[in-house]
């Protein structure tokens, strides 16, 4: 097994790990603050999981999968902060 198989799965394992924890917090979290955070975080390790296959299979048009997520996430939480400064 080379390096970069290592590292592939090394980094698909702790992005695992932080997806759960993740969810654990969306699932408990005591407020729709903390639930949409861990949401965002999620969208965020979603990213992640994009950007390392698309290393570990050398294919670039998973990149721009992953940009175009990271814009959606970007809007979905300037949204959200919009929807709590108004008070609705």
């Amino acid at each position: 097994m080379s390096l970069t198989h290592m590292a592939f799965y090394s980094t698909l394992a702790v992005l695992s790990l932080a997806f759960a924890l993740a969810f654990l917090r969306l699932v408990l979290g005591p407020s729709l603050a903390d639930r949409v955070v861990a949401l965002d975080l999620m969208a965020v390790i979603g990213i992640g999981f994009i950007a390392d296959y698309a290393v570990a299979t050398d294919q670039r048009v998973f990149l721009e999968v992953a940009v175009v997520m990271a814009l959606v996430g970007f809007l979905a939480t300037v949204a959200f902060a919009y929807y709590l400064r108004r008070g609705v």
